[in-house]
């Protein structure tokens, strides 16, 4: 496995792929990296540098003794991943390779070189750019297909070209930690995964297990859903696919439930671009007056038509006539005929001032209209969201798909997200986060959360202690670099606000397992984060797996590890275009079959979706992949 990288994720992902698949690994880094690192904090740095110092040793005693190396470690450091650096790392021979530079145009250069090298090469992109990466997933595969000689759609090719975003894998879990009861959704090539956090049920009341469970909950009184939060299966930890007597025996522990699968299109935005409604280019005091002077026209039309006897419509046109001040004096005419005369040219000069006003303020809500809102007066239960950047983007997209109140604080008027925030219409605050005042312009004392998701920790930790000084009960969620330091912010900031709800997240390590199980070469379809855990979906086929072929669906299920979830009964190769339409209601999503009876036999030619722990998963594939090289 290559693993070419320029951040966190690079090396998390590295160590996934030693740590949990037990692969040979070969990091491909920017020789800036060890001489100048963005600063982390505490444990970040001292286990990058040996992590580095290790695979410098062992590259060492490859090169000077010809030995094998003492572990599956390698490191090679390289400006630019060209032809060289791919044919010295061994990309002609390689298994899989990931390229998850930070930047677009790095990855699909070196993606198209390795391609031509390796026809056979598995694939795993970072691209933030989903409509391209869909394109560039499709370009890559059929070049795959061609070289190969084996044509489109063949079932048989291993090379497989995955596009993958870090900021998209990790925004629905720091989206969801914001809130409560949240369903979390694994959308992808026409199939729909969603799985609904509950709360533990009542004293009297039963909870619907809906397809099946798939985790329990931190077992907390106060905060059922971020205890330690650890890796390890503690009691205070989740636990992933637990069995049916776990679910039976577990007590006031919220659960992670698959509750139902159907399509779901693509939601829009409560705001949108364009030109903007009727009723917001006018505040509502300049409304009532204009709705007031037509009542003053109507009711003046009426009094005239019993004054002077004259048709409905004769005696509004004459009204309209007094009212805009065209000259037809009442010399002649009665006495109530000319008061009302008089009474229509007053009013005509109070129309003046209300529609220049009028005019005025549509022109500036056109004006304003591109430019960025301030937050609303009286505004409260939103969410700060601080950082406009990748991930700071992302999480206000979904955020605002969930018709959630959102109030961004950005430094940077060139941001990344600064158009989507105009787009979507939300107000953003500018200004430095750790200066004060910046934090109260964004309403944080009657703030619901607040996300901190810059790129720097120390500012994120320094707006969340702020934050808890002017609300101790605030919830809040931090992006932290590394996640040793995030467990460690965590629990600090658990013990000094006990009654308040922390979250801290590692967007390396929400992400990492997403790319690590594309590249041993299976489908990933998803992954659905448990507080600091993950749970991934994955479509395998039974053929050659022990642990399921021959088995019953029953029989497959392994606590802890994996679960069957349907059977995939559509054809092999086909993949569901973005532009096909909504499944049918009654079809089956993909041709999935849910709710697979226990006693179903899974046979050699059976495709799966199945839940799986990441060390599950990589028990499945780690197992095959023996037995192949062993025959």
């Amino acid at each position: 496995m290559i693993v070419c990288g320029d951040d966190g994720l690079a090396h998390r992902l590295a160590a996934e792929l030693r740590g949990v698949y037990g692969e040979q690994v070969t990091l491909v880094v920017p020789p800036s990296v060890r001489r100048v690192r963005q600063p982390v904090v505490g444990r970040a740095r001292a286990a990058s540098a040996a992590l580095l110092d290790r695979f410098s040793a062992a590259v060492n005693r490859t090169g000077a003794g010809g030995a094998e190396p003492a572990s599956n470690e390698q490191v090679v450091e390289a400006a630019e991943v060209t032809e060289a650096v791919l044919t010295e790392v061994g990309a002609d021979r390689a298994a899989a390779l990931a390229l998850v530079y930070d930047d677009d145009e790095t990855n699909i250069r070196a993606a198209l070189t390795a391609r031509r090298l390796n026809p056979r090469l598995r694939l795993v992109l970072r691209l933030y750019n989903r409509r391209l990466g869909q394109h560039i997933e499709e370009l890559l595969d059929q070049t795959a297909a061609v070289a190969s000689g084996t044509g489109p759609g063949t079932a048989g090719l291993d090379a497989s070209t995955t596009v993958l975003s870090d900021a998209d894998t990790a925004a629905p879990a720091l989206a969801a930690t914001a809130l409560v009861g949240t369903s979390k959704v694994v959308q992808t090539e026409g199939l729909v995964l969603r799985a609904v956090e509950r709360q533990p049920p009542r004293p009297g009341e039963v909870a619907d297990p809906g397809l099946c469970t798939l985790a329990l909950l931190s077992a907390t009184s106060n905060d059922p859903a971020g205890a330690d939060g650890s890796e390890g299966s503690g009691e205070q930890g989740p636990q992933l696919l637990p069995d049916e007597a776990a679910v039976a025996s577990a007590t006031g522990r919220g659960t992670v439930v698959l509750e139902q699968v159907s399509y779901s299109g693509p939601s829009l935005p409560s705001g949108r671009g364009g030109v903007p409604p009727f009723a917001s280019l006018f505040s509502r005091r300049l409304r009532w007056s204009l709705a007031g002077l037509v009542g003053c026209v109507l009711a003046l039309a009426v009094a005239l038509m019993f004054v002077a006897g004259e048709h409905p419509l004769y005696a509004t046109y004459v009204t309209l006539l007094d009212l805009f001040g065209i000259n037809d004096p009442a010399f002649h005419e009665s006495t109530g005929r000319q008061v009302l005369q008089l009474l229509s040219g007053l009013v005509g000069l109070l129309l003046l001032p209300v529609l220049l006003a009028a005019v005025l303020e549509a022109l500036g809500t056109f004006r304003s209209a591109s430019a960025l809102r301030k937050p609303p007066r009286g505004l409260g239960g939103h969410v700060v969201l601080l950082g406009l950047g990748k991930i700071g983007t992302r999480v206000l997209t979904r955020l605002r798909e969930l018709h959630i109140p959102v109030v961004c604080v950005e430094s940077d008027p060139e941001a990344r997200g600064m158009a989507t925030a105009r787009r979507l219409r939300v107000p953003v605050v500018l200004g430095d986060v750790t200066q004060e005042g910046v934090l109260e312009a964004a309403k944080i004392h009657r703030a619901h959360a607040l996300l901190a998701l810059t790129s720097a920790d120390t500012t994120n930790l320094e707006a969340a202690l702020y934050a808890r000084s002017v609300r101790p009960d605030l919830r809040v969620v931090l992006r932290l670099y590394d996640d040793d330091f995030a467990t460690a912010v965590y629990r600090t900031l658990r013990a000094a606000h006990p009654f308040a709800l922390t979250r801290s997240r590692s967007v390396s390590h929400l992400a990492a397992p997403a790319f690590a199980g594309a590249m041993m070469g299976r489908q990933i379809l998803g992954a659905i984060p448990v507080e600091r855990r993950v749970l991934l979906f994955a479509e395998v086929e039974v053929a050659g797996h022990p642990q399921l072929e021959g088995r019953t669906v029953g029989q497959a299920f392994r606590a802890g590890a994996w679960r069957v979830l349907a059977l995939n009964t559509a054809p092999p190769g086909g993949r569901r275009g973005e532009g096909e339409g909504p499944v049918e209601e009654g079809a089956p999503a993909s041709g999935l079959v849910w709710d697979l009876p226990p006693t179903y036999v899974l046979g050699a030619g059976d495709r799966v979706v199945l839940a799986a722990t990441r060390r599950g998963l990589a028990e499945l594939l780690g197992r095959r992949r023996r037995e192949r090289a062993g025959a």
